[in-house]
Protein backbone atom coordinates (compact mmCIF):
# COMPACT_ATOMS: atom_id res chain seq x y z
CA UNK A 1 0.00 0.00 0.00
CA UNK A 2 1.50 3.36 -1.06
CA UNK A 3 2.08 6.15 1.31
CA UNK A 4 -1.00 8.21 -0.31
CA UNK A 5 -3.15 5.33 -0.04
CA UNK A 6 -2.47 4.64 3.75
CA UNK A 7 -3.16 8.34 4.14
CA UNK A 8 -6.14 8.63 2.58
CA UNK A 9 -7.37 5.26 4.35
CA UNK A 10 -6.39 6.78 7.88
CA UNK A 11 -8.60 9.84 7.09
CA UNK A 12 -11.54 8.71 6.38
CA UNK A 13 -11.04 6.16 9.79
CA UNK A 14 -10.76 9.39 11.47
CA UNK A 15 -13.50 11.08 9.76
CA UNK A 16 -15.89 8.31 10.72
CA UNK A 17 -14.62 8.51 14.34
CA UNK A 18 -15.34 12.13 14.49
CA UNK A 19 -19.00 11.54 13.02
CA UNK A 20 -19.75 9.15 15.86
CA UNK A 21 -17.80 11.29 18.42
CA UNK A 22 -20.57 14.50 17.23
CA UNK A 23 -23.19 11.91 16.85
CA UNK A 24 -22.79 10.74 20.62
CA UNK A 25 -22.62 14.01 21.64
CA UNK A 26 -25.55 15.40 20.37
CA UNK A 27 -27.36 12.55 21.29
CA UNK A 28 -26.91 13.92 24.91
CA UNK A 29 -29.89 15.94 24.67
CA UNK A 30 -31.51 13.54 22.96
CA UNK A 31 -31.25 11.16 26.21
CA UNK A 32 -31.91 14.67 28.82
CA UNK A 33 -34.89 15.00 27.23
CA UNK A 34 -36.15 11.33 27.19
CA UNK A 35 -34.69 11.30 31.05
CA UNK A 36 -37.60 13.92 32.11
CA UNK A 37 -39.89 11.95 34.08
CA UNK A 38 -38.19 9.00 34.55
CA UNK A 39 -34.73 10.03 36.35
CA UNK A 40 -34.49 13.21 37.64
CA UNK A 41 -31.14 15.55 36.55
CA UNK A 42 -29.07 15.25 39.98
CA UNK A 43 -29.48 11.52 39.96
CA UNK A 44 -29.30 11.32 36.27
CA UNK A 45 -25.67 13.21 36.30
CA UNK A 46 -24.33 11.71 39.75
CA UNK A 47 -25.28 7.81 38.00
CA UNK A 48 -23.81 8.82 34.86
CA UNK A 49 -20.52 9.76 36.10
CA UNK A 50 -20.24 6.71 38.97
CA UNK A 51 -20.85 4.18 35.93
CA UNK A 52 -17.81 5.95 34.08
CA UNK A 53 -15.44 6.22 36.81
CA UNK A 54 -15.85 2.31 37.31
CA UNK A 55 -15.43 1.80 33.45
CA UNK A 56 -12.69 4.21 33.21
CA UNK A 57 -11.07 1.91 36.10
CA UNK A 58 -11.11 -0.39 34.26
CA UNK A 59 -9.51 1.37 31.02
CA UNK A 60 -7.28 2.97 32.85
CA UNK A 61 -6.58 2.11 36.26
CA UNK A 62 -2.88 1.33 35.85
CA UNK A 63 -2.07 4.62 34.17
CA UNK A 64 -4.13 6.34 37.17
CA UNK A 65 -1.97 4.67 39.17
CA UNK A 66 1.25 5.36 37.59
CA UNK A 67 0.37 9.28 37.56
CA UNK A 68 -0.83 9.26 40.94
CA UNK A 69 1.75 11.52 42.23
CA UNK A 70 1.26 14.16 39.47
CA UNK A 71 -2.09 13.76 40.43
CA UNK A 72 -1.98 14.39 44.04
CA UNK A 73 -0.05 17.52 43.01
CA UNK A 74 -2.40 19.05 40.57
CA UNK A 75 -5.35 17.65 42.46
CA UNK A 76 -7.28 21.60 42.82
CA UNK A 77 -7.20 21.90 39.22
CA UNK A 78 -8.11 18.83 38.32
CA UNK A 79 -10.99 18.98 40.66
CA UNK A 80 -12.20 22.03 38.99
CA UNK A 81 -12.17 21.13 36.06
CA UNK A 82 -14.35 18.34 36.79
CA UNK A 83 -16.58 20.18 38.53
CA UNK A 84 -17.38 22.81 36.13
CA UNK A 85 -17.15 20.46 32.71
CA UNK A 86 -18.32 17.48 33.67
CA UNK A 87 -20.60 17.89 36.95
CA UNK A 88 -22.10 21.47 37.16
CA UNK A 89 -21.90 21.92 32.59
CA UNK A 90 -24.48 18.56 32.73
CA UNK A 91 -26.58 18.83 36.24
CA UNK A 92 -27.47 22.37 34.40
CA UNK A 93 -28.30 20.77 30.96
CA UNK A 94 -30.41 18.04 31.68
CA UNK A 95 -32.19 20.81 34.04
CA UNK A 96 -32.52 22.53 31.41
CA UNK A 97 -34.47 20.25 29.58
CA UNK A 98 -37.04 19.95 31.79
CA UNK A 99 -38.06 23.65 30.51
CA UNK A 100 -36.86 23.64 26.99
CA UNK A 101 -36.90 21.63 24.38
CA UNK A 102 -33.79 19.72 22.66
CA UNK A 103 -33.28 21.54 19.71
CA UNK A 104 -32.71 24.86 22.03
CA UNK A 105 -30.12 22.90 24.24
CA UNK A 106 -28.49 21.67 20.98
CA UNK A 107 -28.20 25.15 19.12
CA UNK A 108 -26.96 26.59 22.88
CA UNK A 109 -24.27 24.31 22.53
CA UNK A 110 -23.07 25.95 19.54
CA UNK A 111 -22.63 29.06 21.13
CA UNK A 112 -19.88 28.08 23.61
CA UNK A 113 -17.57 28.35 21.53
CA UNK A 114 -18.18 32.32 21.04
CA UNK A 115 -18.28 32.23 25.30
CA UNK A 116 -14.67 30.61 25.35
CA UNK A 117 -14.06 33.42 22.92
CA UNK A 118 -15.71 36.11 25.33
CA UNK A 119 -13.92 34.70 28.35
CA UNK A 120 -10.72 34.79 26.55
CA UNK A 121 -11.28 38.59 25.42
CA UNK A 122 -12.29 39.41 29.29
CA UNK A 123 -9.44 37.85 30.73
CA UNK A 124 -6.52 37.66 29.20
CA UNK A 125 -7.43 40.22 26.34
CA UNK A 126 -6.75 37.92 23.70
CA UNK A 127 -6.39 40.15 20.49
CA UNK A 128 -9.94 40.40 18.35
CA UNK A 129 -10.17 40.76 14.74
CA UNK A 130 -12.59 42.14 12.78
CA UNK A 131 -14.35 39.10 11.67
CA UNK A 132 -14.19 37.63 15.20
CA UNK A 133 -16.33 40.50 16.35
CA UNK A 134 -18.79 39.91 13.34
CA UNK A 135 -18.83 36.34 14.17
CA UNK A 136 -19.41 36.73 17.65
CA UNK A 137 -22.38 39.16 17.21
CA UNK A 138 -23.90 36.62 14.60
CA UNK A 139 -23.66 34.19 17.20
CA UNK A 140 -25.32 36.19 20.00
CA UNK A 141 -27.87 37.21 17.50
CA UNK A 142 -28.74 33.53 17.10
CA UNK A 143 -28.99 32.43 20.50
CA UNK A 144 -31.04 35.50 20.93
CA UNK A 145 -33.15 33.90 18.43
CA UNK A 146 -33.97 30.61 20.10
CA UNK A 147 -33.79 32.06 23.55
CA UNK A 148 -36.86 34.02 22.27
CA UNK A 149 -38.31 31.44 20.06
CA UNK A 150 -38.43 33.90 17.33
CA UNK A 151 -40.44 36.64 18.93
CA UNK A 152 -39.44 40.01 18.70
CA UNK A 153 -42.03 41.17 21.47
CA UNK A 154 -40.61 38.20 23.86
CA UNK A 155 -36.77 39.75 23.06
CA UNK A 156 -37.98 42.86 23.68
CA UNK A 157 -39.44 42.33 26.96
CA UNK A 158 -36.07 39.87 28.02
CA UNK A 159 -39.03 37.01 29.01
CA UNK A 160 -36.85 33.94 28.02
CA UNK A 161 -37.33 30.59 28.72
CA UNK A 162 -35.69 29.35 31.91
CA UNK A 163 -34.44 26.75 30.35
CA UNK A 164 -32.53 28.89 28.01
CA UNK A 165 -31.47 30.95 30.97
CA UNK A 166 -29.94 27.24 32.51
CA UNK A 167 -28.35 26.78 29.11
CA UNK A 168 -26.47 29.88 29.02
CA UNK A 169 -25.34 29.16 32.39
CA UNK A 170 -23.90 25.78 31.27
CA UNK A 171 -22.62 27.26 28.51
CA UNK A 172 -20.88 29.68 30.61
CA UNK A 173 -19.42 26.73 32.81
CA UNK A 174 -18.63 24.68 30.32
CA UNK A 175 -16.52 27.98 28.23
CA UNK A 176 -14.46 28.45 31.84
CA UNK A 177 -13.62 24.88 32.25
CA UNK A 178 -12.33 25.12 28.07
CA UNK A 179 -10.26 28.24 29.16
CA UNK A 180 -8.82 27.05 32.07
CA UNK A 181 -7.40 23.70 29.97
CA UNK A 182 -4.75 26.30 29.11
CA UNK A 183 -2.96 25.39 32.51
CA UNK A 184 -4.05 21.58 31.78
CA UNK A 185 -0.89 19.79 33.68
CA UNK A 186 1.10 16.79 31.42
CA UNK A 187 -0.76 13.89 32.31
CA UNK A 188 -1.52 10.66 29.90
CA UNK A 189 -5.22 11.35 28.84
CA UNK A 190 -6.37 8.09 30.53
CA UNK A 191 -5.15 10.21 33.81
CA UNK A 192 -6.67 13.38 33.38
CA UNK A 193 -9.99 11.40 32.51
CA UNK A 194 -10.23 9.14 35.42
CA UNK A 195 -9.48 12.45 37.36
CA UNK A 196 -12.03 14.37 36.20
CA UNK A 197 -14.54 11.95 36.12
CA UNK A 198 -14.00 11.13 39.90
CA UNK A 199 -14.62 14.51 40.92
CA UNK A 200 -17.78 14.86 38.85
CA UNK A 201 -19.04 11.95 40.83
CA UNK A 202 -17.71 13.75 44.08
CA UNK A 203 -19.29 17.06 42.98
CA UNK A 204 -22.47 15.94 42.03
CA UNK A 205 -23.04 13.35 44.94
CA UNK A 206 -24.82 16.21 47.42
CA UNK A 207 -26.97 17.49 44.36
CA UNK A 208 -27.95 13.96 43.89
CA UNK A 209 -28.57 13.02 47.60
CA UNK A 210 -30.93 16.69 48.38
CA UNK A 211 -32.88 15.98 44.92
CA UNK A 212 -33.18 12.62 45.87
CA UNK A 213 -34.63 13.70 49.58
CA UNK A 214 -36.95 16.90 47.56
CA UNK A 215 -40.40 15.64 46.02
CA UNK A 216 -38.55 16.47 42.50
CA UNK A 217 -36.20 13.21 43.18
CA UNK A 218 -37.33 10.82 40.56
CA UNK A 219 -35.14 7.42 41.06
CA UNK A 220 -34.72 5.83 37.74
CA UNK A 221 -37.37 3.33 36.32
CA UNK A 222 -36.25 0.68 33.26
CA UNK A 223 -36.33 4.21 30.51
CA UNK A 224 -34.42 6.29 33.50
CA UNK A 225 -31.39 3.21 33.71
CA UNK A 226 -31.26 3.53 29.47
CA UNK A 227 -30.36 7.19 29.63
CA UNK A 228 -28.23 6.94 32.66
CA UNK A 229 -25.88 4.20 30.72
CA UNK A 230 -26.23 6.02 27.27
CA UNK A 231 -24.90 9.03 28.74
CA UNK A 232 -22.13 7.19 31.13
CA UNK A 233 -21.10 5.13 27.96
CA UNK A 234 -21.45 7.29 24.63
CA UNK A 235 -20.87 11.13 25.53
CA UNK A 236 -19.35 10.67 28.53
CA UNK A 237 -16.25 8.05 27.74
CA UNK A 238 -16.51 6.25 23.80
CA UNK A 239 -16.86 9.86 22.55
CA UNK A 240 -13.84 11.00 24.19
CA UNK A 241 -11.89 8.05 23.38
CA UNK A 242 -12.92 8.73 19.51
CA UNK A 243 -12.42 12.24 19.57
CA UNK A 244 -8.86 12.07 21.37
CA UNK A 245 -7.59 9.34 18.53
CA UNK A 246 -9.23 11.42 15.67
CA UNK A 247 -6.96 14.33 16.57
CA UNK A 248 -3.90 12.01 17.06
CA UNK A 249 -4.68 10.74 13.12
CA UNK A 250 -5.57 14.74 11.22
CA UNK A 251 -4.47 17.23 13.82
CA UNK A 252 -6.49 19.52 16.32
CA UNK A 253 -7.38 21.75 14.05
CA UNK A 254 -9.18 19.48 11.25
CA UNK A 255 -10.52 17.48 14.33
CA UNK A 256 -11.96 20.53 16.10
CA UNK A 257 -14.27 21.61 13.07
CA UNK A 258 -16.34 18.40 13.28
CA UNK A 259 -17.60 19.75 16.88
CA UNK A 260 -19.96 22.37 15.00
CA UNK A 261 -21.54 19.44 13.80
CA UNK A 262 -23.23 18.78 17.20
CA UNK A 263 -25.51 21.26 17.26
CA UNK A 264 -26.76 19.96 13.39
CA UNK A 265 -27.01 16.32 14.48
CA UNK A 266 -29.04 17.09 17.65
CA UNK A 267 -31.08 19.06 16.20
CA UNK A 268 -32.06 15.80 13.22
CA UNK A 269 -31.96 13.70 16.32
CA UNK A 270 -34.29 15.68 18.34
CA UNK A 271 -36.33 15.65 15.49
CA UNK A 272 -36.30 11.92 14.90
CA UNK A 273 -36.43 10.65 18.22
CA UNK A 274 -38.15 13.27 20.08
CA UNK A 275 -40.77 14.38 16.99
CA UNK A 276 -39.61 17.92 18.16
CA UNK A 277 -40.80 20.34 15.36
CA UNK A 278 -38.16 22.45 14.11
CA UNK A 279 -38.97 25.75 13.05
CA UNK A 280 -38.35 28.41 11.08
CA UNK A 281 -36.27 30.46 14.00
CA UNK A 282 -34.14 27.03 14.77
CA UNK A 283 -33.21 27.42 11.09
CA UNK A 284 -32.01 30.89 11.23
CA UNK A 285 -30.03 30.73 14.68
CA UNK A 286 -28.05 27.79 13.45
CA UNK A 287 -27.08 29.49 9.89
CA UNK A 288 -26.40 32.85 12.72
CA UNK A 289 -24.45 30.65 15.39
CA UNK A 290 -22.43 28.25 12.86
CA UNK A 291 -21.99 31.30 10.57
CA UNK A 292 -20.64 33.28 13.07
CA UNK A 293 -18.17 30.24 14.62
CA UNK A 294 -16.64 29.51 10.83
CA UNK A 295 -16.33 33.54 10.54
CA UNK A 296 -14.86 33.69 13.79
CA UNK A 297 -12.66 30.89 13.57
CA UNK A 298 -11.60 31.91 9.62
CA UNK A 299 -7.94 32.99 9.74
CA UNK A 300 -6.34 35.27 6.92
CA UNK A 301 -4.31 33.99 4.03
CA UNK A 302 -1.20 35.44 5.82
CA UNK A 303 -1.53 33.45 9.04
CA UNK A 304 -2.71 29.92 7.10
Amino acid sequence: MSAETAQSSNNRLAYVLLVLTTTFWGGNAVAGKLAVGHVSPMILTSLRWAIAVSILLVIAGPQFWADRRKVLRHLPLLFAYGATGFALFNITLYSALNYTTAINVAIWQAAIPMFIFLLNFIIFRTRITIAQMIGFILSVIGVAVVASGGSVERLMELAINFGDALMALAGLLYAGYSVGLRYKPDLHWKTMMVAMAFAAMVVSLPFAYAEWQSPAGIVPDARGWMVVLYTAIFPAIIAQVFFIRGVEMIGSNRAGLFVNLVPVIGTVLAILVLGEVFGLHHALALVLVIGGIWLAERKPARQR
